[in-house]
């Protein structure tokens, strides 16, 4: 089963980033393919470097969990209209269009949106 997790909101000041990668962790555990898409703010999520309080989530970290076992795309245009160069998103996250997005969905026996 190929699941598709398509998130837009900041990684910050809502918790559908939050949630969303939760759901892929959750996911990843049982059979099946999982590909998270972050758009719009929600590309800041995959920054490196990111440094939060003690017992805050951190959404580079878990983007990494995901990275693991699944794959995370990363809208090029957002990145693009927030200054976030390739060199600045955590290792193993991918630059991708929406033409990716299409394919994905087209391949997706589930989509879910955040």
């Amino acid at each position: 089963m190929q699941t598709l997790i398509i998130i837009n909101d900041p990684p910050y000041g809502t918790e559908r980033l939050y949630n969303g990668l939760r759901l892929a962790h959750a996911l990843l555990k049982r059979e099946g393919e999982v590909t998270v898409f972050l758009m719009g703010d929600a590309v800041s999520g995959a920054k490196a470097g990111q440094k939060t309080p003690d017992g805050f989530y951190n959404a580079e970290r878990m983007v990494r969990r995901v990275i693991t076992k699944g794959r995370v795309l990363l809208c090029g245009t957002c990145m693009d209209a927030r200054g976030l160069t390739d060199e600045e998103v955590v290792k193993g996250a991918e630059r991708s269009t929406m033409d990716a997005l299409a394919e994905a969905t087209k391949q997706a026996d589930k989509v879910l949106v955040f």
